[in-house]
């Protein structure tokens, strides 16, 4: 019992050491991915905002998107597959 409990406290640490560096990672490709569209936009003669404004908007609308809340699958699909696989192990 003692061995699962340090399975878990040292998995969620890995995890959220995980977690952490791709949530960092995506939100700096969006941050560029924004960057290079406002630059192009503007090479374009399209009227935008100030480069801040434009990716600060694109920031807000990438908070609320379906990626931002996919990388949350980094601590639900390993925990599935340590649980299925204890499963197997023990019950079949």
């Amino acid at each position: 019992m003692f061995g699962f409990v340090r399975l878990a406290i040292f998995g969620f640490i890995g995890l959220s050491v995980i977690f952490v560096l791709v949530r960092i990672y995506a939100r700096s490709l969006r941050r560029e991915a924004l960057e290079d569209a406002w630059a192009e936009a503007r090479s374009g003669d399209a009227l935008y905002q100030t480069q801040e404004a434009y990716v600060a908007e694109g920031m807000r609308a990438y908070d609320k998107s379906l990626r931002r809340k996919l990388i949350w699958l980094v601590y639900v699909v390993p925990t599935v597959l340590v649980v299925a696989v204890i499963y197997l192990m023990n019950y079949t």
